[in-house]
């Protein structure tokens, strides 16, 4: 077995490793206000459950070049943040968000999303979306060697779910009917695929 220390390794070929190894990644599509208005949208791989009680959320948001992300500046000023996931159905309109623009551009618009307002916050979510989740901050750190942050590491708490009738039953949903993509390494994606039960031991 091939055997790797990471601190011989670039950023890069790191980054090859942990995106090759851990899959599938869920995706989350981020809908977030700049202090001008502009509401900014972005998909963001390293996203995760923390806790249920109360329900929260992770996102790590890098920094190229040790260039904080426009996502992560509006999320730690407003506080506020949309969370939605990315499916078969919406998954082309959301790759186009992943493009570079500028902070006064709307990548909702580039992808020509529609916007849908928030119950209980003030940053519009996208219509396309099977599920989405109002979430405010709860923490965020700047993670990175030698005091140079490398990404932004956010927590948020979920305050509002928004759920498409078809896919809820008895609290829970229906993975099939959701049809969630995941990420891969490089251009690559992946779809549910087989499901299969087993019992956890008591």
């Amino acid at each position: 077995m091939l055997s790797i220390d990471p601190n011989t390794n670039s950023e890069r070929d790191n980054y090859k490793l942990l995106i090759g190894s851990i899959i599938p990644r869920p995706i989350a599509f981020v809908t977030s206000l700049s202090e001008d208005g502009v509401l900014n949208g972005a998909p963001f791989s390293y996203f995760n459950i923390v806790s249920s009680n109360p329900p929260m959320i992770s996102l790590s948001i890098q920094r190229p070049g040790g260039r904080q992300k426009d996502t992560a500046r509006n999320i730690i000023q407003k506080k506020e943040f949309v969370v939605h996931i990315v499916d078969e159905e919406n998954v082309e309109k959301i790759n186009k968000t992943a493009a570079s623009l500028p902070p006064h551009e709307s990548e909702i618009e580039l992808g020509q999303l529609m916007k849908v307002d928030s119950t209980k916050i003030s940053v519009p979510g996208v219509k396309q979306a099977k599920i989405r989740m109002e979430c405010v901050l709860e923490h965020s750190l700047e993670l990175g060697d030698n005091d140079v942050p490398g990404c932004d590491f956010i927590i948020g708490k979920v305050i509002q779910f928004h759920i498409e009738n078809d896919l809820y039953e008895n609290g829970r949903i229906d993975p099939r009917g959701l049809a969630a993509v995941s990420r891969l390494a490089g251009a690559n994606y992946a779809k549910i695929g087989e499901i299969f039960e087993m019992e956890r031991p008591k």
